[in-house]
């Protein structure tokens, strides 16, 4: 089994450790394709970054599109979620979404710590229909770059926050966001409810889904796209339009 886990920003380093972390929890014979954009912004943090992003990333999946089985989508506002499962004749898990389906399963209600702002998070656990399974949501005064330069001190940072999510009624806590992937085995220990890893969520439900072999939809928002000329777009992506063409 193949699984594309495709960054939404051009930020190698955050692809990386993304890809350690999926290879932490790959079951034997699944091989994780790391994949990051050409083009598009180093990390996605307004939402004129995430529409930019979005363009990038189908783009991205275009080129893999026949050669995976399955994709995890590693940027934490799980951007063209919808789109790329209509592009892609496999699945497509969100990394976010992931994490949120399975805190549902472990509690009532669900936490959601990140770094900096948490409108995005609201609105897109909204989209997901489980803002009524949300009990709070925190931002941490922390950034994905100063992440990658300071491990300990995003750890400590986050376990701060979890704390405060837990003294609100989590029964389970995401950790929202492609910088904390791998985080939480530094976490455990000193959480007294689960935490959800939005990057191993979404490889161990990419591996499900596969074994499931569901057929892609015919008809509906997640049908193909058939017969659609355009302009200026990478060869892979234009295919796609066309209809496999």
């Amino acid at each position: 089994m193949r699984i594309l886990l495709a960054n939404a920003n051009t930020t190698k380093a955050i692809t990386e450790r993304c890809a350690d972390a999926a290879r932490a929890v790959a079951s034997p014979g699944t091989e994780i394709v790391p994949g990051t954009p050409r083009f598009g912004p180093a990390v996605i943090s307004s939402g004129l970054e995430n529409a930019i992003a979005a363009h990038a990333i189908l783009d991205l999946l275009a080129e893999h599109a026949g050669a995976v089985d399955a994709v995890v989508l590693a940027v934490s506002l799980d951007t063209a979620l919808e789109a790329a499962r209509q592009l892609m004749p496999c699945p497509v898990v969100g990394m976010t979404e992931a994490a949120c389906l399975t805190a549902c399963m472990l509690g009532n209600r669900f936490g959601l710590v990140t770094f900096g702002h948490t409108e995005p998070y609201r609105q897109l656990v909204d989209r997901h229909g489980l803002s009524g399974r949300l009990s709070g949501l925190v931002g941490v005064d922390f950034t994905p770059q100063r992440a990658l330069a300071d491990p300990a001190g995003a750890v400590r940072t986050v376990a701060a926050g979890i704390a405060e999510l837990v003294k609100g009624g989590a029964d389970s806590i995401v950790l929202g966001g492609a910088a904390l992937a791998g985080m939480e085995p530094a976490l455990r220990a000193e959480a007294p409810v689960p935490l959800l890893d939005g990057i191993a969520c979404g490889v161990r439900m990419a591996e499900a889904l596969v074994a499931l072999a569901p057929p892609k939809a015919k008809q509906g928002p997640m049908a193909p796209v058939r017969g659609r000329d355009s302009i200026g777009l990478s060869p892979a992506l234009a295919t796609l339009l066309r209809g496999g063409d």
